[in-house]
């Protein structure tokens, strides 16, 4: 009989290895609910949702964010910059510097594609039990905490 989630989870180990199944499947289900016309790369959207989250960054500042190396950074931010998505500024107080935002066709498509990720995903809440959502709302600022860890 193979063991279940439940026994498996009794370990820190154990618990650690059904989290990044568990995590890792939620992650690739969301990510197939895109918004059909969105044709960007995940990484392009990452950058996208972090500068709608942070603000205006440096390509710098987004490749640690998004764990990269600046040139593959400065890579996805190009290729945003000739689709309309972000734009790039001199920095005001060190024109050495770079800073990148959204445009609006950016701020539109981050919009566009949270709104059919969460629709899918408050239908899947739905279908669970007011306790199970209970512990999900518990969960979510920890496992947050652990994912910018």
């Amino acid at each position: 009989m193979a063991p279940t989630v439940e026994k498996v989870a009794r370990t820190d180990a154990g618990l650690a290895s059904e989290l990044r199944l568990s995590v890792m499947r939620l992650r690739r289900r969301l990510a197939a609910e895109r918004h059909p016309d969105n044709e960007l790369s995940s990484a392009a959207m990452a950058v996208l949702g972090c500068l709608f989250r942070v603000g205006e960054q440096t390509v710098g500042e987004l490749a640690d964010a998004e764990r990269v190396r600046p040139p593959s950074m400065s890579r996805t931010v190009r290729g945003l910059v000739e689709g309309g998505y972000v734009v790039r500024e001199a920095c005001a107080d060190d024109g050495r510097q770079v800073r990148v935002s959204l445009t609006e066709t950016g701020r539109a498509t981050v919009l566009a594609d949270r709104r059919r990720r969460d629709a899918w995903l408050t239908l899947r809440l739905k279908e669970l039990t007011p306790d199970d959502r209970a512990v999900l709302r518990a969960a979510a600022p920890i496992l947050e905490r652990l994912a910018t860890a």
